[in-house]
């Protein structure tokens, strides 16, 4: 495998130095502030990677405020008590985005979140305990436990909401074949998760940098060379 010594050096070349580079890369993660989000933020912030997943974020963005108001402002122990009637009036509210199978994972997602709490103290506190060795094992659970959570819409909440993991976006699987591991170009599967989880270990070890920048470093170094200003419109995405 590649050093991630080498893959840094090629990341600082192609855009402008080293100084360059750490003004497009994200901050470290806060577990303490991860530990005090609310609950509600946990499961707004799910809930804008369920309906982004596939469809234009600008339009998710600017309906946003909307799907507060529609949801209760996000609040899991209301939203759990609520009755049919309300949820099938969802599907008729110009408020938010009335696809059937997301607006009813908001109300499976409510009830994840509402058990994490009582079992953690809070969702914020369950992740911000969660090693980001085993982002692959977070990814597995949010999957089984919590509605259309899987695969990069998983991996994209975490990111957007400050835990500290990497993202396998395109480039950075690319990247990834491109230093020598055996992953398939798309990754889907626990083997090449699995792969990727020891790669990623691996280079924190080696550079004590966090995983979300290891992960934009890695998207950076290879592929489109975009400018400062694309980058910053592509928001935590790789």
């Amino acid at each position: 495998m590649t050093a991630f010594k080498t893959i840094r050096a090629r990341t600082e070349k192609r855009k402008g130095g080293p100084k360059a580079l750490a003004k497009l890369l994200p901050a470290k993660p806060d577990p303490k502030a991860l530990a005090k989000l609310g609950d509600d933020r946990i499961l707004s912030e799910m809930t804008k990677r369920v309906f982004s997943a596939g469809f234009a974020w600008s339009v998710i963005e600017n309906k946003w405020p909307g799907f507060e108001k529609a949801f209760l402002d996000f609040k899991p122990g209301p939203l759990t008590l609520q009755p049919d009637d309300f949820w099938d009036d969802l599907m008729k509210d110009t408020h938010v985005v009335r696809n059937g199978a997301k607006i009813m994972s908001v109300r499976a997602n409510a009830g994840f979140v509402r058990d994490i709490a009582k079992e953690h103290g809070s969702f914020g506190k369950f992740l911000a305990n969660w090693p980001s060795s085993d982002q692959a094992g977070l990814l597995e659970l949010l999957a089984k436990r919590g509605s259309r959570l899987g695969g990069n819409t998983g991996q994209m909440m975490l990111r957007f909401l400050g835990w500290d993991g990497f993202v396998t976006s395109r480039d950075v699987v690319l990247c990834l074949r491109d230093a020598g591991l055996d992953i398939a170009e798309t990754v889907t599967s626990k083997r090449d998760l699995a792969k990727v989880q020891a790669q990623f270990n691996e280079w924190a070890e080696e550079t004590g940098l966090p995983y979300v920048q290891l992960s934009r470093i890695c998207a950076l170094s290879i592929g489109e060379n975009y400018s400062a200003e694309k980058l910053a419109s592509f928001g935590a995405d790789e």
